[in-house]
């Protein structure tokens, strides 16, 4: 993890998404002896009525009540996976995104469930998720688990996305630290032919440039791999160069993994996009946990 705290932060809310953000986070907390934080964020807006009139003292005092529930139980479900995990819990007034922004500063990891009630992960790409993961001083992670079941994965290979900028290199750090932390091989994507033709005539035309453009990025694979298979000799590589748009084959690796680690904005992103369409695509339809890195501010 590129964070340098030594805090793991986990949004909760009730659901069970949220749950399953609550057991990944302890684990993580738990196996690096770090404190996990669980943060609910009271949904007072919505005792407000039109004109700015609020609701009575006594609904406050319920959700209040309903929000040390959730807290509770949240702490529980951490205790569970570990009872040595350091604990620390949190109401708050604000808004979730805005509160999870300002205690990613300092923190190692940021961690989401895949659904909510609508505070958290469970709305798509716009909402807090999105948010989150675009502005977070420290890497995100939106625990998503197989489709139907639910079920979070534990096996499985770490795959990580490369296309050679910035947001990729970060994303390739962690994903060595991850799968040497998970004891789990690493599967290394580099899609290269991240282009959307409008025709099968015009993809034609282009097919001997694939050819011609292979070694190269080969080449690039090779060299943005090498010094952490040095760092990580325990970490077993899998190079995989495809010719498929990025969310296309990371996509379909996570059906297969454990967790997919991403740049949160890669080369054909455009400027001043903080999260780019590969990792807006994973964070919503991803089969595993999906970890959006950005580089250190």
């Amino acid at each position: 993890m590129t964070g340098r705290g030594r805090t793991v932060l986990a949004g909760i809310d009730g659901s069970d998404g949220s749950a399953e953000a609550v057991r990944w986070a302890a684990g993580l907390a738990a196996g690096r002896g770090l404190e996990l934080e669980l943060l609910h964020c009271l949904r007072v807006a919505s005792l407000y009525y039109g004109g700015g009139l609020a609701g009575s003292e006594a609904l406050f005092r319920n959700i209040q009540r309903e929000g040390d529930r959730i807290v509770a139980e949240a702490r529980g479900l951490a205790l569970e996976v570990d009872p040595a995990v350091r604990v620390r819990t949190e109401v708050c007034h604000d808004p979730a995104a805005a509160a999870l922004i300002d205690r990613s500063r300092g923190t190692r990891m940021a961690v989401l469930g895949r659904t909510g009630l609508g505070g958290f992960a469970g709305m798509l790409v716009g909402g807090t998720t999105a948010t989150v993961a675009s502005h977070a001083y420290c890497p995100v992670t939106v625990v998503r688990g197989r489709h139907g079941d639910g079920a979070v994965p534990q096996e499985g290979p770490v795959v990580v996305g490369v296309d050679g900028s910035p947001n990729s290199e970060a994303a390739i750090a962690a994903a060595f630290e991850e799968a040497s932390f998970r004891r789990a091989p690493l599967v290394a994507v580099h899609a290269w032919a991240d282009v959307t033709y409008d025709s099968t005539e015009g993809m034609a035309r282009l097919l001997p440039q694939w050819e011609v453009l292979q070694p190269d990025e080969e080449r690039l694979l090779a060299e943005r791999l090498a010094g952490w298979q040095e760092k990580y000799p325990d970490v077993p590589v899998e190079r995989k160069l495809v010719r498929d748009r990025p969310r296309h084959i990371l996509l379909d690796e996570s059906a297969r993994a454990r967790l997919v680690v991403v740049g949160s904005r890669g080369r054909g992103g455009f400027t001043g996009m903080l999260l780019g369409s590969t990792s807006q695509a994973l964070i919503q339809h991803a089969w595993c946990p999906v970890l959006v890195v950005r580089p250190e501010r």
